[in-house]
């Protein structure tokens, strides 16, 4: 079976993977702002996922954005939020990422919302969680709303240059993807030579 992809299919797969690094950070804020693209002429759905860019959906949206901008501020709500919002925010990605790309057929369109869409949404929240706690242990928790607003910057920027420079956007998320895992596998190798 040969599978033709074309620009518009390809800028939908790069939109959705910076609109789910976008969930990494903030689960509401990329829907959001989804939402007021798809309202503006800015972003197309594709079928089955026009809800997205409704009226009803920005109401939603919105709300639930203010909510959970207010509970991460709070400092002992935001280290349960971060148990909650972990899986949440995968399947936030995979679905940002699945809205998104119009011209695929089903299977390979969720294989690629799943695995690419879900699997950045999850690094960047786990590193969000991971830096969260080490504030919370460094600072008793009063260094947390500098990391959440921060967060919030990084979903609205995010989420904006994945709607008008998707490109530029899939650069800068995947330097700090590549940024995050060398981090990653350093820590390891240097924890692994004390030992």
């Amino acid at each position: 079976m040969e599978i033709k992809l074309g620009i518009e299919t390809v800028l939908g797969v790069v939109t959705g993977i910076g609109l789910s690094a976008a969930c990494g950070f903030r689960i509401f804020v990329p829907l959001l702002v989804m939402n007021l693209a798809v309202l503006y002429g800015r972003l197309h759905l594709a079928p089955g996922f026009e809800w997205i860019g409704s009226h009803y959906a920005t109401i939603a949206f919105g709300t639930a954005t203010g909510l959970e901008i207010l509970a991460y501020y709070i400092p002992w709500l935001d280290n349960v939020l971060d148990a909650i919002t972990s899986p949440v925010s995968i399947i936030a990605g995979t679905i940002a990422t699945a809205s998104v790309i119009t011209d695929m057929p089903p299977s390979m369109k969720w294989m690629v919302a799943i695995i690419a869409g879900g699997g950045i949404a999850g690094i960047i929240q786990g590193v969000t969680t991971g830096l969260r706690g080490k504030s919370s242990l460094l600072t008793g928790g009063f260094g947390n709303p500098f990391v959440s607003t921060l967060e919030l910057a990084g979903a609205v920027l995010i989420a904006l240059l994945a709607i008008i420079i998707p490109v530029i956007c899939l650069i800068l998320v995947a330097a700090f993807t590549m940024f995050v895992i060398f981090r990653a596998l350093r820590n390891h190798f240097q924890k692994m030579s004390v030992r």
